[in-house]
This record gives C-alpha cells, sequence and structure tokens, in this order.
C-alpha cells in the first residue's frame, strides 16, 4: 500500500509540476489498511489561515476513525505558506505515515528541470527525483503537518446521525477538495 501512495504523490507531484503549480499538502486516511480518500487543502491565505487549513485537513480522517494517515507536501510550499524557516531539504516532496503510537517521516528531495515558460513568467518544471534519505523514525514535522497528525485521531464529538458525512460536507464547502473511495463515499 505505501508504495502506491508514494507512486500516487509522485505522479500528481510531476503533473502539477508539469503545469506550472505545486500541489497542495494532501491527506490520505486509512481505516485497516483500506483507503478513505484523498483530501487537498483548501485555498489558503499566507500565516495563520495556512496554519489551521493544513490541520484541519486531520477532520476527514478523525471523522472516519482512522488508525493511519499519510500527509504529503512540498518543504519550501508549506514553510512559505505558513511563514516558517525551511526544515530539511528543499525542494522535496515530504510524506509522512503516522499511527496514534507515531509517525516515520520520508523525503523525496529533487531538482526541477525548466520545461518551459510561460509569458507571463510561470515555469513548467519537472522533478528529477534525487536519491532519497532513509526514513526518519518520529523526525522533526512542521507545526501544521504535526497538528494534522495529532487531531487525526482524536474522536469527532458531533451531535449528528452520520458525522463522517457531515465532516465531508462541511470540508467540501470550505473549499477543500475531497476525493473519497468507493468504500467511504456517500
Amino acid at each position: 500500500m505505501w508504495n502506491g501512495l508514494v507512486g500516487v504523490a509522485k505522479e500528481t507531484y510531476t503533473a502539477s509540476l508539469g503545469e506550472g503549480t505545486v500541489p497542495r499538502p494532501l491527506m490520505m486516511p486509512l481505516v485497516r489498511g483500506e483507503l478513505v480518500g484523498l483530501i487537498w487543502v483548501r485555498p489558503l491565505k499566507v500565516g495563520q489561515d495556512a496554519l489551521a487549513g493544513i490541520a484541519e485537513l486531520a477532520n476527514i480522517a478523525a471523522a472516519a476513525g482512522a488508525d493511519e494517515v499519510v500527509l504529503a507536501w512540498e518543504t519550501h510550499d508549506v514553510a512559505t505558506a505558513c511563514e516558517l524557516p525551511i526544515v530539511g531539504p528543499a525542494p522535496c516532496l515530504n510524506m509522512v505515515l503516522a499511527t496514534r503510537d507515531g509517525h516515520v517521516l520520508h523525503q523525496f528531495p529533487y531538482s526541477e528541470q525548466l520545461l518551459s515558460r510561460s509569458p507571463e513568467g510561470w515555469a513548467s518544471v519537472a522533478p528529477d527525483w534525487r536519491p532519497a534519505p532513509a526514513p526518519q523514525p518520529g523526525g522533526e514535522l512542521v507545526p501544521p503537518i504535526q497538528a494534522a497528525v495529532n487531531f487525526s485521531f482524536t474522536p469527532v464529538e458531533l451531535d449528528h446521525p452520520d458525522p463522517f458525512g457531515v465532516t465531508v460536507v462541511l470540508m467540501e464547502e470550505d473549499g477543500y477538495r475531497i476525493s473519497l473511495t468507493e468504500a467511504f463515499a456517500r
């Protein structure tokens, strides 16, 4: 399962960078080894809004009762959006696999090969994946990612007959892009 999720993240990054954009942070919650879906963070404003928006990715995982979560983000993108120092390699696709008992940070650094530049100055690039450092059990996570990991395993207390369904609807209304797997689609 892990290799498949890494493959999806790398394919998404390659396609997005080729279009001149960096993919937004992404969460992939799992329940008993089954993927719930893909949740991309909503459009963010720099600063506190970015910190909160990334941490709120946890809502779907918590509502689904996830026992594992995978988060993916780009080092420079999250640091810039959250006004944080850059920690670790950049550019770099980071992925963390987390459970209630801990997490393992995986980093996939890359260099950017320029494909083209638009008249507006946007660069279309292809990632040239570099050798990945060893996975880091308990590796340091930037604050919004650590918050998302922590909140993913906090039970949701909603007085509603379908807390998962209502959470999905509310998050979509807030601008999160959610793609649920068939087993979890409502």
